[in-house]
């Protein structure tokens, strides 16, 4: 099923969504309540592929109306047609529901933005820290997160290659 056609049935479904297309790459902006609906309508129209999971911080970004835009790159692998669905949430509690039940894949990635920009995934089957110590409080690739960290890298045991 071509993109269009499930754009369109998309419309039919969940209403008017907002789209654009640039170099034939389509995205889609999702509000969060309705978020999980449309993946699962998007799996099982075709789009059987999660290739990506990231998020963009607009702190300060002029007409940003949310802080937080994740970014879920799809695909459809009998067709290699891709597409880009784009989820706001926003401070002080971001969170989006998970989409570890469609797409297994779904389960790092997400820990990975968690990880690094602090949005919660609401039925993750384990959402615990990837990249940072288990002991680092902070978000790091948050726009408010200072470059040269806030002193916590100190407290952190030094691992060495031996350590593995």
């Amino acid at each position: 099923m071509p993109v269009d056609a499930v754009l369109e049935s998309l419309a039919s479904e969940f209403g008017p969504l907002e789209t654009s297309v640039f170099r034939d790459q389509t995205r889609i902006v999702v509000p969060e309540p309705r978020s999980f609906a449309v993946f699962q309508f998007l799996k099982d129209r075709g789009f059987d592929l999660l290739v990506d999971v990231s998020c963009v911080d607009y702190l300060e970004y002029r007409g940003a109306k949310q802080r937080y835009g994740l970014v879920y790159l799809l695909a459809m692998t009998t067709t290699n047609q891709r597409l880009t669905v784009r989820v706001f949430v926003d401070d002080p509690e971001p969170t989006v529901r998970s989409v570890v039940p469609l797409w297994e894949a779904a389960n790092w990635l997400e820990r990975e933005v968690w990880d690094l920009f602090g949005i919660r995934f609401a039925g993750h089957p384990d959402l615990r820290r990837l990249v940072m110590p288990e002991q680092f409080t902070a978000h790091p690739l948050r726009k408010d997160y200072p470059l040269q960290g806030r002193g916590e890298r100190h407290n952190f045991p030094v691992l060495t290659r031996e350590d593995g």
